[in-house]
């Protein structure tokens, strides 16, 4: 995972960035922040795929940009990506990095200032791309995910033989370890192309993020919602990360005010147990973070083989770690009980 130019110090941001910020310094006296705010930039260009639910997310940034800074004004750059025009398996494209390649060329590029991304699409088996770094983590929405079914059908009153559409393997392997009469049947696009596949009868129910349908408007076909406990999310879920260039330490400063300091520790945990894990877009592969009220992080992961047959868990909890250890510990768990060869030995 790229260094971010911040390091979470209990409810404030600490910058560690080189040079001294222009924008935003905090100082601790009496145990109080005070904050002095420095003239802001007047213009951020915001790229992002241009889905309907990536748009929405958007939307979501400048809210909190505008709510924050209201002098400033924001402009979206929406751009296309190749996961969102091919529609075959990842495998083939550059995996996860098919939908984050284009948006991090623009913001390279100097088209735009900030770039949003679900931190579940953005691959953590590499560093960001040269000269970029997360600059904020937004406040984690729903991790669960969703049954949507035209009858209202929860999953355990499926019947066998039901038709599910989802190209995640992630989902696809725990379909199949608790539900094994169930059949997947690929399904790829944004969330309301795969509605109307529904609609049309291409499947006979469909599994999405329950924060995608909120974001996109459309909570009311959710039949039955998963709990972790049942479909364990992939690693990010829920989360917009918001990456800028190295180098634009005004846009950075801004943007860091949006950081939400418990989502930080617990994507920082996830994306390095990820990257310890080294694994690809076909490995089944799920990890959520969760930050208890004393203080503590936990972690529970989990590395499945495609039927599902195979299921390796770890679940373990740092108190005054660092997330990165915490991150570190649980993939090493899962290796010492043989996911290394697991995730090798699924091709890709």
């Amino acid at each position: 995972m790229g260094k971010p130019p911040f390091k979470a110090a209990g409810n404030r941001l600490s910058p560690g960035l080189t040079r001294r910020s222009a924008w935003q310094t905090t100082r601790r006296r009496d145990r109080r922040s005070i904050v002095c705010a420095m003239p802001v930039p007047e213009m951020i260009r915001i790229v992002s795929r241009d889905s309907p639910m990536a748009l929405a997310q958007v939307e979501r940034v400048r809210a909190e940009l505008a709510a924050r800074y209201p002098s400033l004004r924001t402009a979206v750059v929406p751009v296309r990506t190749t996961g969102d025009t091919w529609l075959g398996d990842l495998a083939q494209v550059e995996g996860k990095g098919a939908f984050t390649k284009e948006v991090d060329a623009a913001l390279l590029a100097g088209e735009a200032d900030l770039a949003v991304h679900c931190v579940k699409d953005i691959p953590a088996d590499r560093p960001l791309p040269a000269g970029t770094a997360f600059a904020a983590f937004l406040e984690r929405d729903d991790i669960r995910d969703a049954l949507v079914h035209p009858d209202g059908l929860a999953l355990d009153e499926l019947p066998p033989g039901t038709r599910i559409g989802t190209s995640s393997v992630r989902r696809a392997a725990q379909l199949a370890a608790l539900h094994p009469g169930l059949r997947c049947v690929p399904f790829r696009g944004n969330a309301n192309r795969r509605l109307a596949k529904l609609a049309a009868g291409e499947a006979d129910a469909l599994l999405l993020a329950v924060s995608g349908l909120r974001r996109i408007g459309r909570p009311d076909v959710i039949s039955d919602i998963l709990g972790p406990e049942t479909m364990c999310p992939p690693v990010g879920a829920g989360v917009l990360a918001l990456q800028c260039r190295q180098d634009d330490t005004a846009t950075i400063d801004a943007v860091a005010a949006l950081n939400h300091p418990a989502t930080y520790r617990e994507i920082t945990a996830e994306r390095m147990f990820l990257h310890v894990l080294q694994g690809h877009c076909n490995s089944p592969i799920a990890g959520y973070a969760t930050s208890h009220r004393n203080g503590d992080l936990s972690l529970r992961a989990c590395v499945f083989t495609p039927d599902g047959k195979t299921v390796l868990n770890a679940h373990e909890w740092a108190g005054p770690l660092d997330p990165a250890t915490l991150g570190t510990s649980v993939a090493v768990a899962l290796l010492r009980q043989g996911a290394r060869e697991l995730i090798d030995g699924i091709a890709h």
